[in-house]
């Protein structure tokens, strides 16, 4: 009994331990962020002597705004044709059968492996080639097709999961394949489409190193590259820089916080077979 309550108190400890290194960089964000530059180098640690909205003020009277739409909408197009197409070919690897579809699969899944900063220089040179340069679609084309590998894995373990009775009941009833994946299959995979919308959300929203290649003119930036904008070449206004990283993370917190269940039952979908 003692080795038990000893074996929880040593999980809960190493739990509280996480937790405080996890949260520890978002604290200082916050507290940070509420500060004003005099306060921030006189005492980086010490609570604000009141909370400073200034800083929140001045970053979204700049081009916050336009940096946080561009970067909603290369995230949201990003991710929907990351889930529209990685869960048409999910359902066709985990539910038909057809001539090298094992290879096939296994292929897609070679993508995973592939380090994707060696593709800046083909992708650079192919969308100066497309003139597709300098805008926020030279980013949709890079963002889902390294999002499809882990996607296609994802469902492809969930869809298999599913009860093929259930399908088989629709067909009977004479639905279609595209009938079946869309009013039986596709509800029922709602955690599994969570996890890859979050996980393909956060690197999206996060993307840096593609941004700075293919992008170039201001009004295209994404919140990677404005963040980049309030660096000085003689100093860094610090209480600015964390009220706009704290603008830009609540989008993905939010998103996570909602949906977090969800994405908790889909990444361990498939860890148990019947």
């Amino acid at each position: 009994m003692w080795k038990r309550r000893l074996n929880e108190a040593g999980a809960y400890l190493l739990a509280l331990v996480w937790l405080a290194v996890a949260a520890f960089p978002i604290f200082f964000m916050g507290l940070t962020a509420f500060k004003t530059m005099r306060e921030f180098l006189v005492s980086p640690w010490e609570l604000p002597s009141r909370l400073n909205l200034s800083n929140f003020g001045s970053v979204w009277a700049s081009d916050f705004p336009r940096y946080l739409t561009n970067s909603v909408f290369v995230s949201v197009v990003s991710v929907l044709l990351i889930v529209a197409l990685s869960s048409l070919a999910a359902y066709a690897f985990a539910r038909m059968t057809f001539p090298g579809r094992r290879p096939l699969f296994l292929w897609i899944l070679a993508g995973m492996m592939i380090p994707i900063h060696i593709t800046l220089i083909p992708i650079y040179i192919m969308t100066q080639r497309m003139g597709t340069y300098d805008t926020l679609v030279a980013l949709i084309g890079p963002y889902v097709g390294f999002g499809l590998p882990i996607s296609v894995f994802i469902l492809t373990e969930f869809f298999s999961q599913i009860p093929k009775e259930l399908e088989d009941a629709s067909r009977i009833d004479g639905c279609t394949y595209f009938q079946t994946f869309y009013r039986i299959t596709l509800p029922l995979a709602g955690p599994a489409l969570a996890t890859v919308a979050i996980y393909n959300l956060i690197g999206a929203w996060n993307e840096f190193i593609f941004a700075s290649v293919l992008l170039q003119s201001p009004e295209a930036f994404t919140l990677p590259l404005g963040l980049r904008q309030l660096f000085g070449q003689f100093g860094i206004d610090t209480p600015a820089v964390m009220a706009t990283v704290l603008l830009g993370s609540l989008p993905t917190i939010l998103f996570f916080v909602v949906f977090q269940e969800r994405v908790v039952s889909g990444l361990t979908a498939g860890a148990l077979r019947s």
